[in-house]
């Protein structure tokens, strides 16, 4: 199949580079496999059910997602779905319930109501759901904050018809530091984890599945004790917000946005077409919502809806009208799900496309072609 040239390519445009897409994807199935990790990761960073599929191939054990839509196209290509967000509501549910029967669904829960409106729907469409419990470890978003509680909702989902406990689940996306300081975030969490397992194993509750982990602390999961599975998201790609972490070097990045410089009528800065509705409006402790691929130290200082605005301080470069640059963003996730479609590029050269069905609220999957 041919593809359009990069320079044909209306901006901005949302870039893969292929090759360190797949190294990333190998990186992360070589540290699961070396520290006896299930790999399960989130597809809310790239909605796209072939990148999924490229991430069942290198190991993964399953994937995550977010919302019903995202269940639906990813159950296309997984047979092992858990839904890391508790589904409330009749027609989250329902669709939940009519996914393809081959696919083992699992749903994270906090709550007896949650609890009881899963089950419902579960038994009304003769499936058989698996639960993890969700626990709070620190990030204080969901989760049940204390053993006793765990234990509770644990038990009644093991006592309930239609359902099937499974084990536990956590997040902890509260630890956003860079990764050599993250060592006694990373214990404390250790520790609080050790209290709910010890207090589930004693209620013969223990848990099969023990799930957590980010993309910040990726490469430090081996050190929380009895977590037995992780789920990364923005690992495939990783974004600015990630090297800055030290999860990545900027050498891995993966995904940009290509922009072309539309003005540079302002002293000591030039405008790209891309602004928070391709990047998304995210700062940095470093200042600015992304920083050019090529030129790290050319930041995006300010964004329009349209306009991005870069600092060219801290460069002798200076573009000229109609040149065009690649811009990493702060958090990939939110700039891909601005995207209607993503190209792979290999050595300046598209090799493919992908469209990011997992956006929106749709109810229904097509598949686009891949490299």
């Amino acid at each position: 199949m041919s593809h359009p040239s990069l320079d044909s390519i209306e901006t901005p445009a949302a870039l893969v580079d292929e090759d360190r897409l797949e190294k990333n994807l190998q990186k992360a199935a070589v540290y699961v496999r070396e520290h006896g990790l299930r790999w399960r990761p989130h597809t809310k960073t790239h909605k796209v059910p072939e990148l999924a599929a490229r991430q069942l191939q290198a190991g993964a054990s399953g994937v995550t997602v977010a919302t019903p839509r995202e269940a639906e196209v990813m159950g296309a290509v997984a047979g092992d779905v858990l839904l890391a967000y508790s589904p409330v509501g009749a027609s989250k549910l329902a669709r939940l319930m009519a996914l393809p029967g081959r696919v083992r669904l699992s749903v994270a829960v906090d709550s007896r109501e949650a609890l009881a409106g899963l089950a419902e729907a579960a038994r009304g469409a003769g499936r058989r759901v698996g639960v993890l419990v969700e626990l709070d470890l620190g990030m204080r978003r969901v989760g049940v904050p204390t053993p006793e509680e765990a234990v509770t909702l644990a038990r009644e989902a093991a006592g309930t018809q239609g359902l099937e406990y499974l084990g536990v689940m956590f997040y902890p996306g509260h630890i956003r530091m860079p990764l050599a300081e993250q060592g006694p975030a990373l214990a404390e969490v250790s520790r609080r984890l050790g209290t709910f397992l010890e207090a589930l194993k004693a209620a013969g509750l223990k848990p099969g599945i023990v799930s957590g982990g980010s993309t910040p602390t990726l490469w430090r999961s081996h050190e929380v004790v009895g977590m037995n599975e992780i789920r990364p998201g923005i690992t495939p790609f990783f974004d600015r917000a990630s090297a800055w972490m030290g999860a990545c070097g900027w050498d891995e990045v993966a995904y940009s946005v290509l922009a072309t410089v539309v003005s540079t009528a302002v002293p000591g800065q030039a405008v790209i077409d891309a602004g928070s509705k391709a990047l998304a409006k995210e700062e940095l402790p470093v200042g600015g919502y992304g920083a050019l691929l090529e030129r790290p130290d050319v930041v995006v200082h300010a964004l329009s809806e349209e306009h991005g605005m870069l600092d060219l301080s801290r460069t002798a470069w200076r573009p000229r009208v109609g040149e065009r640059v690649r811009v990493v963003p702060n958090h990939v996730c939110v700039s891909v799900n601005l995207q209607d479609e993503l190209w792979a590029v290999r050595g300046g050269q598209v090799v493919g496309r992908w469209d990011v069905t997992g956006r929106g609220r749709g109810t229904s999957s097509r598949c686009a072609s891949g490299p």
